[in-house]
């Protein structure tokens, strides 16, 4: 598809959409109706997951999208996640939920990315998938990660990979290919380790914050305590415009503030915590000094409020009706049914205060999810809580201030300071999953066994020298020389790693001979389409072995040529050659070569008779070339790269730089420096 024609996804946007795997083509009515009943059986069975979620920005929706070109008929929604990435990676596991619930249904997801979710497990993709052959191939279908493959020697099934496939073709291919289309188990087992802890992850994910507000938003925030997110983002992304409101203060007057507990998210938190501000001395709202112990709070507070006080000034004042009673809407009993399979109510007893708090919360969902579903009229944040502040009884402040001893404590914020170590482990981890450790060292494969004594201690031993050898020097030369040796392309360098361990080994003649193509015949030219591996990486052997059978082709082409071309390919590089020895000999003139280390010139007849020093009539024979001219000495190219990198990390001084960086994306680690030298 031509990158100018396709639509751009916003940024801090995920989109997502549900396709019938079978649609019904002869009656679009049929599927109109099929697609709206299930947004409402979708929305009443991930409910229990959505009532208490606290957004960053938008939540969670469905809408029934009709047919739009290419696109058939499907239910799907967006949701701007903002900074708070952890929204967009929760409604990826809401859709493995759905998918996995409806098994008709297959998912779509993106964002301004494209198909994030193989950011995951890049390390594990196909060669040929790239974001050009990606588009309409990454589906979620019963619960699992699926992509459409490309045709290769061991499998007929699949798409061309230069073929953009429509959302009907990819469906089709889908339903009737669904376990050929299955993601490998490397690629699954990534994206479940990112999805890993959902849907625990939810409350882990929260944190409560004692804050001193006006009673009017502590009575707010009790009955919709995801309203906390606008307010933060409005005091967040506040302008001069903005603060002029909060002078003086017409809906929440500092004066009837009282000490409540708050959740945030930790997204939330960190954004109002980190915020530094002095409020408008006109607007009444003081703090006490830093040293109060409860100066967290009243800070805290102080910048709520601000926000709570922005989003009422932009919103006019609600209508005095009052809004219909939920259980008017016909969807409602269906909807509490479904809540009550779920186990909403956890047992709870009808009429309960614990009852009637869940009963409120899922009446509210309701309102939100299948009132804006149906119908275009939505309240803005700020409207909702001015409906809430008509709605609510006056609030009775005394009795607020008495629940202060009754509340729960607030959590520890230490989660917002990551030491260096911290960081370095972190870094590690995620160093470590790019490397492959998952590919086990021989020895955690074997069974347990009860050991000796003798066998611990050399166990002990080998790990050590493991360790070693892991600081080794060697290992520094022998990474660099895989790296620069590694095919690249125009798409980037390969790290040698990436795809394989098997230790590194260069054949002189085969390099000589190509290189002999490059510079000579035309019609023999390397180009980088030699480079390219259309096939899966299934079928790495076979192309291993093909590859093999075409070099020994092309080794007999090159080693047959004659006539015009092999004389020209010739002529070519003994010019490359000379013009390299005239550039050596106008450097020995220069102090360029003093800053490099040179290798100890030794005959390999005198080494051959066990001498370190060449015979002394090759010494004779040789002092008057020398007088004449000086000889040119090789370059210890090992110690001068290794010289070089280590000056190179000294100068860093602990901190990322390139030599660094490099090392460890070779995988590569030396130890900490500990001295000038």
């Amino acid at each position: 598809m031509d990158p100018l024609s396709k639509k751009v996804v916003q940024e801090d946007v995920v989109q997502y959409k549900l396709f019938l795997i079978q649609p019904d083509g002869s009656d679009l009515q049929t599927n109109k109706q099929r697609l709206t009943n299930l947004i409402d059986e979708i929305l009443a069975r991930v409910a229990p997951l959505l009532i208490h979620y606290i957004w960053q920005n938008q939540p969670f929706n469905l809408k029934y999208q009709p047919e739009q070109g290419s696109v058939p008929a499907h239910i799907g929604g967006s949701t701007q996640f903002g900074d708070n990435v952890e929204d967009e990676w929760f409604i990826v596991y809401l859709l493995k939920r759905i998918t996995e619930a409806f098994p008709e249904l297959a998912a779509r997801v993106e964002d301004n990315d494209g198909e994030f979710i193989l950011i995951e497990a890049a390390d594990y993709l196909p060669k040929w998938l790239n974001p050009e052959t990606s588009e309409n191939r990454v589906i979620l279908h019963r619960g699992e990660l699926h992509i459409l493959p490309c045709p290769s020697r061991s499998s007929a099934v699949g798409l061309p990979k230069d073929l953009v496939p429509s959302v009907p073709q990819a469906l089709a291919l889908l339903s009737s290919h669904t376990q050929a289309c299955l993601a490998s188990p490397k690629i699954r087992s990534a994206l479940g380790k990112r999805l890993e802890g959902y849907p625990e992850k939810i409350t882990a994910g929260l944190h409560h914050a004692h804050c001193f507000l006006p009673a009017g938003i502590a009575t707010v925030l009790a009955q919709r305590p995801d309203l906390v997110a606008p307010a933060v983002s409005a005091f967040y992304l506040r302008d001069p415009v903005d603060l002029q409101a909060c002078r003086s203060f017409k809906t929440f007057p500092p004066d009837t503030r009282v000490l409540t507990s708050v959740t945030f998210t930790r997204c939330l938190y960190a954004q109002l915590q980190q915020q530094q501000f002095t409020p408008d001395r006109r607007s009444g709202y003081t703090l006490p000094a830093r040293s109060h112990p409860q100066y967290r709070a009243y800070e805290l507070g102080m910048k709520l409020a601000h926000g709570f006080e922005i989003l009422c000034s932009k919103s006019r004042p609600p209508s005095s009706e009052p809004d219909a009673p939920v259980s008017c809407n016909p969807q409602w009993k269906g909807f509490l049914e479904s809540l009550r399979k779920n186990d909403y109510f956890r047992g709870e007893l009808e009429g309960s205060a614990c009852y009637r708090e869940l009963m409120t919360s899922a009446e509210n969902f309701f309102r939100q999810s299948f009132f804006s579903t149906h119908s275009s009229s939505g309240r803005s944040p700020g409207e909702e809580v001015l409906r809430l502040l008509q709605s609510c009884p006056p609030v009775n402040v005394e009795e607020l201030k008495r629940q202060e001893s009754q509340l729960p404590p607030e959590d520890s914020d230490s989660w917002l300071d990551i030491t260096a170590q911290d960081l370095e482990r972190m870094l590690q981890e995620r160093s470590r999953e790019g490397l492959g450790v998952c590919s086990q060292n021989p020895s955690s494969s074997k069974h347990t066994r009860v050991k000796g004594a003798e066998e611990t201690r050399k166990e002990t031993e080998e790990a050590k020298e493991e360790e070693e050898t892991g600081y080794s020097l060697v290992a520094v030369t022998q990474g660099m020389k895989n790296f620069l040796n590694a095919m690249s392309s125009h798409e980037g360098a390969e790290l040698p790693w990436a795809h394989s361990n098997e230790p590194f080994s260069l054949d002189p003649d085969s390099m000589a001979k190509a290189l002999d193509r490059l510079l000579g015949s035309k019609d023999e030219d390397l180009d980088s389409d030699d480079l390219d591996d259309d096939d899966d990486d299934d079928d790495d052997d076979n192309n291993d072995e093909e590859e093999e059978e075409e070099e020994g082709e092309e080794e007999e082409k090159v080693d047959g040529a004659s006539g015009p071309q092999g004389e020209k390919g010739a002529e070519t590089l003994d010019g490359l050659r000379r013009y390299m020895d005239q550039m050596d000999q106008e450097l020995m003139g220069t102090n360029v070569g003093q800053s490099f280390t040179q290798k100890q010139n030794c005959d390999p007849a005198g080494l051959a008779n066990g001498s370190p020093h060449p015979p002394v009539s090759e010494g004779l024979l040789r002092e008057g070339e020398e007088e004449a001219e000086e000889e040119i000495q090789p370059l210890d190219v090992d110690l001068n790269l290794v010289t070089n990198l280590l000056e190179s990390l000294s100068s860093q001084a602990g901190l990322a730089g390139p030599a660094s960086n490099l090392l460890q994306s070779l995988g590569v680690h030396l130890p900490p420096n500990t001295g000038p030298s």
